[in-house]
C-alpha cells in the first residue's frame, strides 16, 4: 500500500523522470498508447481527475489494406459490427417465423451492401464520438505510431513520417491485439482475410470457409450462415476451448443442424486462387491423413490473436513479455516490470480478452494513480456471451474447472433443457436450449458458475452475474421469483441435478 501511495504522490507531482526540459518534447502526466476501449477509458478518467493526458493511436492496415478510425477492435472490427450483423442474421429467422404469427412477410435474399453501409456508418459515428469526447475532456490525441525511446519517453511517427517525442511520469500500454495469420500455410496471407476485414467488406463474401474454433470463428460462421451464405467452419481440435465443453458441444451442434457445415479434426494445407477468382483450399483430415479439396469465394482465418507489442521497442523501456505469447507481464496493479509503466486489456498476460474488463481496469488504474482509490480490478466471475446463432452466456467456473478445483464429489450441477415460448408457435427446434448452474455440493451451495444457451443470453447472464459476484447460493437463486414467461426464469427453476440422473427436460408452463 505504501508503494501505491508513493506512485500516486509521484503522479500528482507531475515529475516526468527528468525529461521535462528536453528540447522538442511534449510532457504529460500520463501517456496512453492505444486508442481502444481500455486506453480511452483510462485516458478520459485520468483527465477528468485533473491530469494532463495524451493518447497515441495508430492503426496499421490489415494485409488486405483495411483500415479504420479511433476506438480500437471493439468499435471497429469486433463487438459493435459483430453484434449488428448478428442481429441482421437473427432478423432472417424472425422473418421466417412471421407468417406463423400472422404476418404475411415475403422472404427475400439478404442485401449485404445495405447492411454493410449501415453498420459502417454507425462505426464511423462512434469514431467521431470518441474524438469529441477526448477533446471535451482536454485529452490530447495523436494519430501516431508509438515506440519507446526509454522508460519515460516515447517517439511517435505520423503517417507522413514526422516524429514527435513525448514524455510522462506514467505510461499505459493498451495496444490490444490483431488476428493471427497461419503464415506456414501456402497462400494464407495472400488470399485470406480475418475479422479485421470481414466487417468492412462492401460486397458479400459469398461462399465462405471459416478456419478456427474460437468464439470469433463460431460467431462469424454463425452470422454468415444466418445471412443465407454457404458457410463451412473448419475446426482442428475442440471448439471454444476456454469455455465449458458441454456448452461448446451444444453450440456447434445447433450450428451444424441449422446450416453451417462443420469440418472437425481438419487442418488446411494450401490456398490457391483459380482463374475465375475462386479460392481452392486443400486440407487434411488429421485422423485418417486423407486430403480433400473445396472451392470458396472467401477464406476467413479466425485462429487466435497476437498482441500488438512487436513495434513498441519494449526492450528500450525494460518492459518484460511472455516469450511464448508475446503479451506483457503485469502484476495485480497492472504494473509491468517497470513500475511506472502499465499494461491493460488484451495486451496484458493473463487478462480476459473482453472490452468491459479493459474499460474497468483502465478506469481503476487512473483512479489509483490519482490517489482516489486503492481498489484493484477483480478478474473473477467476469460474465461474457458468445453471439452464435443460439447465444451462449456464462459467468464463473465451467463444470470442468469447478471439478478440477474442488473435486467431483464436492460439486453439484443443476441443469435443464427448456423451450422458449417464442419458439412454440413457429415450432422452432429447441433441442440445444440448455441451462446449467455449477454449485458447491455442501450447503449453502455457493454458485460457482452459470451457463445459459438460448435467446438473449447476454441479457440473461448480465442479470445473474451480479448475484454470483455477490456470492449467491443455490438456495438464494431458488428463492428468487422468476419473471413469467421468460427464458431467464428457467434459471430460478433448476431443480434437477446431474447426479440424480433424472430427465432434465422442462415440460408444461
Amino acid at each position: 500500500m505504501a508503494a501505491l501511495r508513493g506512485a500516486a504522490a509521484r503522479f500528482r507531482g507531475r515529475a516526468p523522470g527528468g525529461a521535462r526540459g528536453a528540447v522538442g518534447r511534449q510532457c504529460y502526466d500520463l501517456l496512453v498508447i492505444g486508442g481502444g476501449s481500455g486506453g480511452l477509458a483510462c485516458a478520459k478518467e485520468a483527465a477528468q481527475l485533473g491530469k494532463k493526458v495524451a493518447v497515441l493511436d495508430y492503426v496499421e492496415p490489415s494485409p488486405r489494406g483495411t483500415r479504420w478510425g479511433l476506438g480500437g477492435t471493439c468499435v471497429n472490427v469486433g463487438c459493435i459490427p459483430k453484434k449488428l450483423m448478428h442481429q441482421a442474421a437473427l432478423l432472417g429467422g424472425m422473418i421466417r417465423d412471421a407468417p406463423h404469427y400472422g404476418w404475411a412477410v415475403a422472404q427475400a435474399p439478404h442485401d449485404w451492401a445495405t447492411m454493410a453501409d449501415a453498420v459502417q456508418n454507425h462505426v464511423r459515428s462512434l469514431n467521431w464520438g470518441h474524438r469529441v469526447q477526448l477533446q471535451d475532456r482536454k485529452v490530447k490525441y495523436f494519430n501516431i505510431k508509438a515506440s519507446f525511446v526509454n522508460a519515460h519517453t516515447v517517439c511517435g511517427v505520423s503517417k507522413g513520417g514526422e516524429e514527435t517525442l513525448l514524455s510522462a511520469e506514467h505510461i499505459v500500454i493498451a495496444t490490444g491485439g490483431r488476428p493471427r495469420y497461419p503464415t506456414h500455410i501456402e497462400g494464407a496471407l495472400e488470399y485470406g482475410i480475418t475479422s479485421d476485414d470481414l466487417f468492412w467488406l462492401k460486397e458479400s463474401p459469398g461462399k465462405t470457409l471459416v478456419v478456427g474454433a474460437s468464439y470469433v470463428a463460431l460467431e462469424c460462421a454463425g452470422l454468415l450462415t444466418g445471412l443465407g451464405l454457404d458457410t463451412t467452419i473448419m475446426i482442428r481440435s475442440v471448439p471454444l476451448r476456454a469455455f465449458d465443453q458441454q456448452m461448446a458441444s451444444l453450440v456447434t451442434e445447433h450450428m451444424a443442424s441449422h446450416g453451417t457445415r462443420v469440418l472437425r479434426g481438419c487442418a488446411p494445407e494450401r490456398v490457391e486462387k483459380l482463374p475465375d477468382q475462386q479460392l481452392r483450399v486443400t486440407w487434411v483430415d488429421l485422423a485418417s491423413d486423407r486430403r480433400d479439396v473445396g472451392t470458396f469465394d472467401t477464406v476467413l482465418w479466425a485462429i487466435g490473436r497476437v498482441p500488438e507489442t512487436s513495434s513498441l521497442n519494449l526492450e528500450k523501456a525494460g518492459v518484460h513479455t511472455n516469450p511464448v505469447t508475446g503479451k506483457i507481464l503485469v502484476d495485480a496493479q497492472e504494473a509491468t516490470s517497470v513500475p511506472h509503466i502499465y499494461a491493460i486489456g488484451d495486451v496484458a498476460e493473463g487478462r480476459p480478452e473482453l472490452t468491459p474488463t479493459a474499460i474497468m481496469a483502465g478506469r481503476l488504474l487512473a483512479q489509483r494513480l490519482s490517489g482516489r482509490t486503492s481498489d484493484l480490478m477483480d478478474y473473477d466471475n467476469v460474465p461474457t456471451t458468445v453471439f452464435t446463432p443460439l447465444e451462449y452466456g456464462c459467468v464463473g467456473l465451467s463444470e470442468e474447472a469447478a471439478v478440477a478445483r474442488h473435486g467431483e464429489e464436492h460439486v453439484e450441477v443443476y441443469h435443464a433443457f427448456y423451450k422458449p415460448l417464442e419458439f412454440t408457435v413457429p415450432q422452432r427446434d429447441a433441442s440445444q436450449c440448455y441451462i446449467k448452474m455449477v454449485c458447491l455440493r455442501e450447503p449453502p451451495q455457493l454458485v460457482l458458475g452459470l451457463h445459459f444457451l438460448g435467446p438473449n443470453a447476454g441479457e440473461v447472464t448480465q442479470g445473474f452475474a451480479l448475484g454470483i459476484k455477490c456470492r449467491a447460493s443455490y438456495l438464494q437463486v431458488m428463492r428468487t421469483v422468476g419473471i413469467h414467461p421468460t427464458c431467464a426464469e428457467e434459471v430460478a427453476k433448476l431443480r434437477i441435478s446431474k447426479r440424480s440422473g433424472l430427465d432434465p427436460t422442462v415440460t408444461g408452463c
